[in-house]
């Protein structure tokens, strides 16, 4: 019951995340000690007690002038049989260790057995330059604890202990890893690479439609050698973390390139989404299922639509697949018996219009993480001590959230119908409003079936009669809409 708790409030991991800059400026003044001894005392006992030390990776990379560690890397396996002198006596401890060092963190990730996202860190040393990848969580039956603490002899260097494991089918016997990596830490190299006019980004996010968690990246000098070019040719793998994906590539001139996503089994979808490569550029894509809402200010600039273009014609036209026919990026689903024109509505506003709506949008999306992380301190909590006091402090939390959401929503709601959306589209924006409430609404209910109704849960029975009320509102609203069409 515990686990569907958590399955019904996550729609993805939960993530809590201090400002990096604050941390720097606390830790000149002399305040924050960001050692988390906690966690580095449970990996010590685990890997004195149950590590095979024989297969540990272990990597140290200091400057030679300096000698000042730049890199560290330090991989131990471990396995031991759940008895009561074994590694059942440490699993309860790593999530309570984890969480009584989150402060010292600017970052915390824990995906449960079942969630099908993968993780994979990059390691990059204080040049910004030589880097590496490591998969921290490999398969879905995986539990895995990550924190990001800064290193407290160089603050520009990020300290990660991860740790994963997976039980036997007889649940018998734990096999796991632990990884403790200390590298730059990624603010730090992607501003560099942001400022360099030698780099090409990408800053992608995924959309609620699809579940993708990972894709590759192509790399070809023009549209002839990207359509000849060989599926397992990619340069680069670009893992979905948090619904946001990333790549960073080093151009000597313009080129081509092209996303494939990676199926569940493995293989490679047929259709993909090419896009120009220019030096010293970010290009800003949301993938959908079958189409992607691309980067206009971009694409008018220095893309597609520029005239500067190295993709052909049928390259040119969106999402391709390997008939080498062109699938049109707009063609979106049909609603009521007429296309949907909410890429054609979106594209046709000023850039100006366009900025504010994509800005709009993305503050919701942050607020709605915030709430859903909350929501996640609260199944964590469930799993531990069951702190009463904490539990009704988070859903306190979570109902003022929620009303500044709404303020937020409202906000949207009325750009959208200034700025002319289709009437067709309207009701598509409430029901994606009415899915936040509704998510938490299940997760609200889940919660009394383990507590029930007392004085503890005061604040879950506000933040729900909040929920429901807010429901109400905007199926009102929605109805009031589709009259209108």
């Amino acid at each position: 019951m515990k686990r569907l708790f958590i399955m019904l409030l996550i729609a993805c991991s939960a993530i809590t995340t201090i400002s990096a800059e604050s941390l720097d400026n606390d830790q000149k003044k002399g305040k924050i000690d960001t050692t988390p001894y906690n966690v580095k005392a449970l990996f010590f006992e685990i890997i004195r007690h149950f590590g095979d030390t024989s297969d540990q990776y272990y990597s140290v990379y200091k400057n030679p002038e300096t000698n000042q560690i730049e890199t560290s890397i330090k991989i131990t396996n471990f396995s031991s049989s759940l008895t009561m002198q074994g590694m059942r006596l440490h699993i309860p401890g790593i999530a309570e260790n984890f969480m009584k060092d989150e402060p010292k963190s600017y970052q915390m990730l824990h995906l449960a057995p079942g969630s099908t996202e993968m993780f994979t860190l990059k390691v990059v040393n204080e040049n910004g330059q030589a880097s590496s990848q490591y998969r921290i969580r490999t398969k879905s039956d995986q539990e895995m604890w990550l924190m990001c603490c800064k290193n407290p002899q160089n603050p520009k260097l990020r300290d990660a202990y991860a740790i994963t494991w997976s039980l036997s089918e007889n649940k018998s016997k734990a096999t796991g890893t632990v990884f403790q990596i200390t590298s730059l830490r990624p603010d730090m190299y992607e501003k560099t690479m942001i400022s360099d006019n030698s780099f090409f980004r990408i800053d992608g996010r995924v959309g609620d439609d699809l579940k993708d968690s990972l894709y590759v990246f192509y790399v070809a000098d023009n549209a002839e050698e990207l359509n000849a070019i060989a599926d397992d040719a990619f340069v680069s793998t670009m893992p979905v973390v948090n619904k946001r994906f990333t790549l960073n590539l080093t151009l000597d001139k313009p080129k081509v390139g092209r996303i494939r996503t990676v199926m569940p089994d493995g293989s490679l979808c047929k259709l993909w989404t090419n896009l120009d490569l220019v030096p010293g550029e970010t290009y800003r894509i949301t993938t959908h299922n079958g189409w992607y809402e691309e980067d206009r200010d971009y694409e008018n600039r220095v893309g597609r639509y520029s005239g500067k273009s190295l993709l052909n014609d049928v390259q040119k036209r969106g999402v391709d697949d390997q008939s080498g026919e062109a699938v049109v990026a707009d063609a979106a689903p049909v609603v009521d018996g007429n296309t949907d024109a909410r890429q054609d509505w979106r594209n046709s506003l000023a850039p100006q219009y366009q900025k504010q709506l994509q800005l709009k949008s993305e503050v919701i999306g942050m607020e709605i993480e915030k709430i859903m992380a909350n929501y996640q301190l609260i199944a964590d909590e469930m799993e531990g001590l069951r702190d009463q006091y904490k539990i009704g402090t988070i859903f306190e939390k979570n109902l003022k959230l929620n009303k500044e959401l709404d303020k937020k929503f409202q906000d949207i709601i009325k750009f959208a119908k200034e700025c002319h959306c289709p009437a067709s589209q309207m009701p598509e924006l409430y029901k994606e409003i009415l899915r936040v409430y509704t998510e938490q609404n299940k997760g609200v209910n889940e919660f009394y079936k383990e507590f029930g109704y007392s004085r503890e849960t005061k604040a879950a029975r506000k933040l729900q009669e909040y929920l429901t009320k807010q429901t109400e509102k905007y199926l009102k609203e929605m109805e009031n809409s589709i009259s209108e069409y």
